[in-house]
Formats: structure tokens, sequence, C-alpha cells
């Protein structure tokens, strides 16, 4: 068996032409009859049409197709782009003699125009003659738009007996990332035997630690969705009632889920920097997210960022701006790369300019803040605002 391969999945890839010919933008998942897959989807009340579908064919029925096309994200299209994607769901049943209501329809790209589901549709009887159980490379080329790398991860989970499974997943997205999962896709797969209850809980739980803390520019998408797929075709079973087998597999999904959303920070659209940002000592843990997330959003710590300029006034700025009652700002403390910057109020007596820039200079940067207040931590990351940034989605849609 591939390392890239989960025993009762096998992918497909074709040219739909959705938005540049002559490229890869569809991809096609088949998952062996008996699966069982869990979806956490966007938040935005704006949710685009193959999400909608997607969360209700889920819901009443286990899929038997995941259908993924960039290029266009069909959202904001109102009752067109509704019919469209039913249409790009019933055309694949017909090919493959299984109801609409088995397919999972997914798309990212451009939002506010419907998709061409007469073009996509002409090439899912290429995508069907793809479907191989080693395609997991091409498909997360396939599902790419803005991203400038592909996506993909996998892991064993061994168990003492000896007994194991495989995981794969690849994800996409660049741009308009701060998932609020409760333009990024990803999906997981698994030959694991695990209940569908037990893989929403467990996809739950990674998601919340992994696709939840990146943001890019802190705007949440209208497609956003992750999966995950259990085939249950090997002998490695989770279930409450072993703790071992369980454990496992969840630290391994974790791992997995947070290296996918990682990569999708380092391939932040025009990112020069992966920021790690720690906010300890807080209230709670709500408190340290949103401390975390007023320095990561704020365009004038993204832009220091960029230059490598420790402008820590930026930093201490945000933080004090983040919402948090009664912060008493001399216990605050604020480090970067490990250098102590500012604290009891004021710069540090030990920090010197120099210190400052040398630990600016290196491509990964963690931003530690101690808030002094509590026990509780969160952690977030990151990119730069880069000039780049700025061309990218200025010229998004030429």
């Amino acid at each position: 068996m591939s390392e890239l391969s989960v025993p009762g999945i096998r992918l497909g890839v074709a040219q739909a032409g959705i938005k540049y010919p002559n490229r890869d933008d569809l991809t096609l998942i088949e998952m062996s009859k008996g699966s069982a897959t869990a979806a956490v989807f966007t938040q935005n009340a704006f949710r685009a049409a193959p999400v909608l579908v997607a969360e209700r064919n889920n819901e009443a029925i286990s899929a038997r197709y995941i259908l993924i096309n960039s290029g266009n994200a069909n959202a904001g299209t109102g009752e067109p782009g509704m019919v469209a994607c039913e249409q790009s769901c019933s055309a694949l049943s017909e090919l493959t003699h299984i109801s609409p209501t088995e397919v999972l329809p997914f798309s990212t790209g451009v939002i506010g125009e419907v998709l061409p589901v007469d073009a996509l549709n002409a090439a899912l009887p290429a995508a069907i003659s793809d479907l191989g159980s080693n395609n997991w490379e091409r498909a997360a080329q396939a599902i790419m738009t803005t991203d400038t790398v592909p996506k993909l991860r996998s892991k064993v989970v061994t168990i003492n007996n000896g007994t194991a499974c495989q995981l794969v997943g690849m994800s996409k997205g660049s741009g308009m990332i701060q998932p609020n999962m409760a333009t990024m896709l990803g999906f997981i797969a698994t030959d694991a035997v695990i209940s569908r209850e037990m893989l929403d809980g467990m996809l739950r739980a990674a998601v919340n630690v992994s696709f939840n803390r990146i943001t890019v520019d802190g705007d949440t998408s209208t497609n956003d969705a992750v999966t995950l797929t259990a085939t249950g075709q090997s002998d490695f079973v989770v279930s409450p009632t072993d703790r071992e087998a369980a454990l496992a597999f969840q630290a391994a999904l974790t791992e997995l889920a947070t290296e996918l959303a990682q990569d999708i920070i380092r391939d932040g659209e025009g990112a020069t920097k992966f920021v790690e940002i720690t906010v300890s000592n807080a209230g709670s843990e709500a408190e340290a997210d949103q401390v975390a997330r007023t320095v990561a959003h704020s365009p004038l710590v993204k832009t220091a960022l960029f230059a490598s300029d420790p402008n820590w006034g930026r930093i201490l700025a945000a933080v004090g701006r983040a919402g948090v009652s009664d912060l008493n700002v001399d216990a605050v403390s604020l480090s970067l790369n490990g250098v102590l910057i500012a604290e009891n109020g004021a710069r540090a007596a030990s920090y010197t300019e120099e210190a400052g820039v040398a630990a600016m200079a290196p491509e990964d940067l963690i931003i530690s803040i101690d808030l002094g207040r509590g026990e509780k931590s969160a952690t977030l990351w990151t990119t730069d605002f880069s000039y780049d940034y700025v061309k990218i989605n200025a010229e998004y849609r030429t």
C-alpha cells in the first residue's frame, strides 16, 4: 500500500475549463460503500450553494462521492447557484448509479458567479475514468486557486498490539483565510473503523485547534469546509471502549490537521513570514484568543512584520484595544522570538533595538504575549502583509 493512499478511497482528476483552459480543476473522491463521513462547514451567513447542499446531503445519508471544483465558488448566486449545484450532483449520480443525495459538492474560486455546470458535467466522465487510489497528489493540485503549492499530509497510526491505520489529508487555501467552522477546503480520509458519531466529535476537536487557529487576513470564506471519511477497511477500531486506539487516532488526526493548517499559512497570499502568536496567562481561553486575533489582524502589525521592523508599540496598541476588561497593562509582557521587549507597561530595561532587529529577521516568528491575569492560553498562526498580497487581491478577477 502506498503511503499516499487509503483503502476504500479513489480519486479522479479532470479538466472542466471552469476558469482556465488546460488546467486540472475538477476532483472526484469515491468512498467505498459503508464509509462514514463527518464534516464541518463555514459559519459565514452568506454560505455558498455547495455548502448548503453538502451539509444537507451529509445529514441525510452516507456519502459515496465528494465532488470538488476550483475556479468558481458558486457563492452569492441565489437560486441559480443552487440549481447548478443540484444539477452537478444529479449528473454524477446518473453516471455512477447512486442517489444525488450521496454526493457532497464543494467549490472554491470567485464569488458571485454561477457555477458553469454544463462544463463541469461534461468533464465528469473523464474524472470517473481517472479514479485511482494513488491520485492524492494530483487531486491536491487540482483544488488549488491562488495557492502556490499543494498541501498534502499523511500519518500512520499504530497501537501496542501492532494494529495500524492510515490517515491522508489534503487542503487548499491561501487568502480569505480565517476559518470559522463550527476560501479553505480540507479533505481527510482513513481506513480505520469509526462510527459517524465519533468521527464528528474527533473532527471538531481537531479543527478547533488547527484550522480554526489560522488567519491570513481575517476574512472568513463563504465556502470553508473540512471532511473526514472513515472507510473501515482496516482492523484498527476506534470505539469509546478502547481508550488507547481513540487517543492515538485523535492525536494523529489533530497533528495532521495542524500541519495542513500551517501549510496554508506558509502559503498565504504574498506571505514572507510565518508567525505564531501565543497569548498566555489570560483570564480565559476566549480572552487569549481575542487578543491573539486582534494582533494578527492589525494591518499596522502585519506591515511591520513584512518590514522585519520591531515596531513593538503596534503590538501593544493592538493588545490594548482587544477588548479585555480591566486589563492591567503593568502586568503585560511582550517577547519576539524569545527577546523580551516590553514589561511593566513600558520597554524592557534589557531591550536594545539591535536585539529587536535580529529577532525579527527570520522567516519564522513567535510573538509571545503574557497578560499576567490568569492561567489560560491560546495560540494562533498568521502571516505578514506584503506588496504581493495587495497585488494578488487587487488583480484577483483580472
